[in-house]
């Protein structure tokens, strides 16, 4: 079976940066769509960003273009999210999720097939 396991967050300054990482094991990850999803209590959990299995097309929320930058290492089945100039307002449990080849690379979180337990990102002064 698929698992995933994210590791890189902490505490951050404001304009700081973080990166997060994603280790899959189980099966090779060029089979995957790779994403990355936040959610902090009581809320919604929201895309954040998606990369394709060779990495040629990505997908990011407005919220973070410009700032965040996803990108996968298929040799080391690893997906990376680098999160620069971070905010008060990016703080959240940051999710990694691969979803199986076949479709379009999706936005909707019901559309991946697997999911990590979280990695905690707090940008506070």
């Amino acid at each position: 079976q698929v698992q995933l396991v994210e590791s890189g967050g902490g505490l951050v300054q404001p304009g700081g940066s973080l990166r997060l990482s994603c280790v899959v094991s189980g099966r090779p990850i060029i089979n995957y769509v790779m994403g990355w999803f936040r959610q902090n209590p009581g809320k919604e959990r929201e895309f954040v960003s998606a990369i394709s299995n060779f990495g040629g097309s990505i997908l990011s929320a407005d919220s973070v273009k410009g700032r965040f930058t996803i990108s996968r290492d298929n040799a080391k089945n690893t997906v990376y999210l680098q999160m620069n100039n971070l905010e008060p307002e990016d703080t959240a449990v940051y999710y990694c999720a691969a979803r199986l080849l076949g479709l379009p690379m999706p936005r909707d979180m019901k559309e991946y097939d697997y999911w990590g337990q979280g990695t905690q990102v707090t940008v506070s002064s």
